[in-house]
């Protein structure tokens, strides 16, 4: 069976690094499912869960908050601003959070204040997402 190696790493930590059958990452433009032999490919992430397929049917859920993703015919690369395994979110933490940067939001009148608030919105909606695959 042909594998693919792939590196999830960030700033932090390198949180992945093994082979797999497959990945799917949120691309800019929509999912990207890669395989081994994938054509080379750089592109931007935005904030969401890779799904890494491993050999033997096992997942490993890993959420990225952003970065850039580059492929090679048998290696695949994340760089992520952050990531986190999806089993190391908390869920708590995740839903406080949200419901502060919701209330910070009807308090900001300026259009970057609104901005940044929404983009870390983006991101807490993207957390619970990876949250919620894991439970599937």
């Amino acid at each position: 069976m042909a594998t693919l190696q792939v590196n999830i790493v960030s700033a932090e930590q390198s949180i992945f690094s093994g082979e797999a059958v497959m990945v799917i990452a949120p691309g800019e433009a929509g999912e990207l499912g890669i395989l081994p032999q994938h054509a080379p490919l750089l592109t931007l992430i935005k904030p969401g869960t890779v799904k890494v397929m491993l050999v033997g049917g096992a997942e490993e859920l890993v959420y990225v908050s952003g970065g850039i993703l580059e492929v090679q015919p048998r290696s695949l690369t994340i760089l992520a601003n952050t990531s986190v395994r999806a089993k190391d979110l908390d869920e708590v933490k995740v839903l406080e959070a949200k419901r502060e940067a919701e209330e910070a939001l009807t308090n900001r009148t300026s259009g970057q204040e609104r901005a940044v608030v929404q983009a870390e919105l983006a991101q807490l909606a993207a957390q619970l997402a990876a949250i919620r695959k894991l439970r599937k």
